[in-house]
């Protein structure tokens, strides 16, 4: 009997096994680093034990420290959630060792399946089809492109393709540093690279007694630096391929039996159009997008976890698959900016139209009750509104997920849920995701991996705002302003600040790269060069306005340094312009800032060295990724004043570069 679960992870994961957990009857035990300590999964654990600490391996990378909060809150199992030591053998055989049940497959299976380059092997050997593996030394002309991997870990670190030789051998190396990085083990290996890719994966649970269910396919090819953003349930290539589902499930289970798994895992596969599909690797762990299976079974996977971890068996089968299931991760990034991470403070966070939190929503079962179902919404989610950002851990704030009878509407529903959804104070990937959920060849099902590539960025990553809903939302923050102003002063008995008896110049609200002209008369709202803006209301939250005939509501929320203005021509996100500018703001020419907090990994120049414009001069980790920080111009590096493995905050001086023709 299990009674008390300790959650060796943060955020998210951890608030989606406490609900299940609570569901069960069982009491929950959070741990949390120094900067999540006001975290909501902290909050929502019966106990709580801190971990001293900031960074990931001196907190929920410390197998020791994570096994001894169990013992000290009366925990009697572990469960591991994804990241961190999720996939780590030793913790769970230091678990075990404890006393405590390990909430997870067997140790052997773990390490058999830790190494990818070892994986192949064994399922190789099993019958399962593999991609082979590659020797770097070996590797010539014919042989191209290529696509490095870290044998240990996953998420996309330590990947690199490879087009050409001259590219190898650098490609080698930062893949090593970075895979020594993130899981501590510099091994990489090369495979064939496919160019238009599909990542498929196949849900698998598997209990003692040796019964092994395949509940489902899932397909996860929209991908950003090879870590998935938008995951689906089921696959629509396996739709259209006949045959393709049962040899995927057949694939994942003798995968599975090859190494005698217990409790749920993924069977991973890249396929191609034709159908052909290749072992990637095997997860020994919860997916981070189980949601799409649950919400197309009906099954609790977690708490389906905690039943096999509990000795309990599986019925015989799986329930059928109804309806379609569509994930979006909503990450604190900007996609125009090479994907740069964001930190700070999320103000509001709300998703309108919510069905459900962290479980399956309820659809009747039966001939035609699924297709006759509504849609619905989920959210899973590790922050709320208020909740600070910090750069030591993965950007993620939020998995949307949405069911519909089919995949058409399901897609709608979603692209529709992240357009409508209130996200304040950091920029995200949400324009991005709603782009792709709207663009035609994701409603023809061609979602391979090179999707963002193919279709472009620049298109993919603009706002959903354009330059005309950028003006009406700029115009509405004023007006807001302008109410504000009213309901706190009065003048000249009683009249609103800001009136005017007679024509007067116009008054002008500026926010960076914006400005509006505007004044209220006696013939009410005047815009400067505009005749076709007529004001139905304004408060300080709420702006009415008809534009070309059309009416529409803004809504506007202001923080320190920060507008934010909601409406249904997109989210616009304004920054008031300072009157004066800041001398202390000021940098010497040919400075580069530092884009987010994070740390040194590396440099790649000296002072002194002449370097050539987008020659990288250094690299810096943040939120679990490298970015590189490149020269902006050919010139000499005149300064460089940091060093590997130094802290750096936002705004920070990394180097400068003078041109060479100031030399």
């Amino acid at each position: 009997m299990l009674t008390s679960v300790l959650v060796a992870n943060r955020g998210e994961i951890a608030r989606r096994v406490f609900r299940s957990c609570a569901r069960l009857g069982l009491s929950t035990v959070a741990v949390y680093s120094d900067p999540d300590a006001g975290s909501p999964h902290v909050r929502e654990a019966n106990a709580a034990v801190r971990l001293p600490g900031s960074a990931p391996a001196e907190t929920y990378l410390r197998a020791d420290l994570l096994v001894e909060a169990g013992m000290r809150a009366g925990a009697d199992a572990v469960h591991p959630g994804y990241g961190f030591l999720s996939e780590n053998a030793d913790f769970a055989n230091a678990v075990q060792e404890a006393g405590l049940t390990w909430i997870g497959p067997p140790p052997a299976a773990i390490a058999a399946m830790g190494s990818k380059i070892e994986s192949k092997r064994i399922m190789a050997a099993a019958g399962v089809p593999v991609l082979a593996a590659l020797d770097p030394a070996a590797i010539v002309e014919a042989d191209l492109p290529v696509l490095i991997k870290a044998s240990a870990g996953g998420g996309g670190r330590g990947m690199r393709i490879v087009r050409s030789l001259a590219e190898l051998p650098g490609a080698l190396e930062a893949a090593a540093s970075e895979a020594a990085s993130a899981f501590g083990d510099p091994a990489v290996f090369c495979e064939p690279y496919i160019e238009r890719g599909r990542h498929l994966e196949v849900q698998v649970l598997a209990d003692a007694a040796g019964t092994v269910w395949a509940v489902g396919e899932r397909e996860c090819s929209i991908q950003r630096r090879h870590q998935k953003i938008i995951e689906e349930a089921p696959s629509p290539l396996a739709a259209a391929l006949p045959g393709l589902r049962e040899r995927l499930t057949q694939a994942a289970r003798v995968a599975a039996s090859a190494i005698e798994y217990v409790n749920a895992g993924t069977v991973e596969f890249l396929a191609d159009e034709t159908g052909r599909f290749w072992f990637l690797e095997m997860n020994t762990r919860l997916q981070v997008e189980h949601p799409v299976t649950e919400c197309t079974t009906g099954l609790d996977l977690v708490a389906l976890q905690l039943q096999i971890a509990a000795g309990r068996p599986l019925p015989p089968q799986p329930p059928p698959v109804r309806g379609h299931a569509i994930e979006a991760r909503v990450y604190a990034e900007d996609p125009a900016a090479d994907w740069q991470p964001q930190s700070g403070t999320l103000h509001a966070f709300a998703l309108p139209g919510l069905s459900a939190e962290f479980n399956a929503p309820p659809v009747e079962s039966g001939v035609g009750a699924a297709a006759a179902a509504a849609p619905l919404i989920r959210l899973d989610s590790g922050v709320v509104s208020g909740s600070q950002v910090g750069v030591f851990y993965d950007p993620m704030l939020a998995k949307v997920i949405a069911w519909a009878a089919d995949r058409p509407q399901a897609a709608v529903v979603l692209a529709r849920a992240l357009a409508t959804a209130t996200i304040h104070g950091l920029v995200t990937n949400r324009d991005l995701l709603v782009r792709v959920l709207r663009h035609p060849a994701f409603a023809a099902g061609q979602t391979d991996t090179s999707f963002l590539e193919c279709h472009g960025m620049g298109t993919l990553a603009a706002p959903l705002a354009d330059g005309d809903a950028v003006a009406a939302s700029v115009l509405a923050a004023a007006l807001a302003d302008v109410a504000d102003r009213q309901r706190r002063t009065r003048v000249l008995g009683g009249l609103p600040a800001g009136w005017r008896n007679m024509p007067s110049g116009f008054q002008r609200a500026r926010f960076a790269g914006h400005d509006v002209g505007y004044r209220i008369d006696r013939s009410g709202l005047v815009v400067d060069g505009r005749d076709d803006i007529r004001l139905i209301s304004m408060s300080p939250s709420l702006v009415e306005l008809e534009i070309a005939g059309v009416r529409r509501a803004f809504t506007v929320a202001r923080y320190d340094g920060l507008v934010c203005v909601d409406s249904s021509l997109g989210p616009v996100a304004l920054t008031p312009e300072a009157r004066f500018a800041d001398p202390a703001a000021q940098v010497a020419a040919g400075s580069l800032l530092a884009p987010m907090p994070g740390t040194v990994v590396r440099t790649g120049a000296t002072v002194g060295d002449r370097v050539a414009a987008g020659q990288p001069l250094l690299w810096l980790e943040a939120m679990k990724m490298e970015h590189t920080i490149f020269a902006p111009v050919a010139g000499i590096v005149a300064e460089l004043p940091v060093a590997a493995g130094q802290q750096v905050e936002v705004g920070s001086v990394l180097a400068v570069v003078k041109p060479e023709e100031s030399q």
